[in-house]
């Protein structure tokens, strides 16, 4: 076995043993946008979502995406949203 595949076995046998021992390179941590965190707490599609909150679900989408920005009015509801989900469905 020429020296670079020795080596490559090597390092891939200590990869499995600290896979096996629980310890982590790095560790990655996903945000999601309030949009996405809201809908989740309420428990529905993001066409559900989109049409409690009377927008498009493309907007939905965009939110969520953080390809744009709700307006405050939009980013108010999305909070109570997230902190009282009952509130969007009593609302309608």
């Amino acid at each position: 076995m020429d020296k670079e595949m020795q080596q490559f076995t090597e390092d891939l046998l200590e990869s499995v043993r600290q896979m096996n021992a629980g310890v982590a390179a790095r560790k990655t941590e996903v945000r999601v946008s309030p949009a996405v965190e809201a809908r989740l707490a309420v428990g529905v599609s993001q066409a559900e979502f989109a049409r409690l909150l009377g927008v498009s679900v493309r907007t939905l989408q965009e939110w969520e995406q953080g390809r744009c920005q709700p307006s405050g009015a939009a980013r108010t509801l999305l909070r109570i949203a997230a902190q009282n989900p009952e509130a969007i469905r009593a609302a309608v």
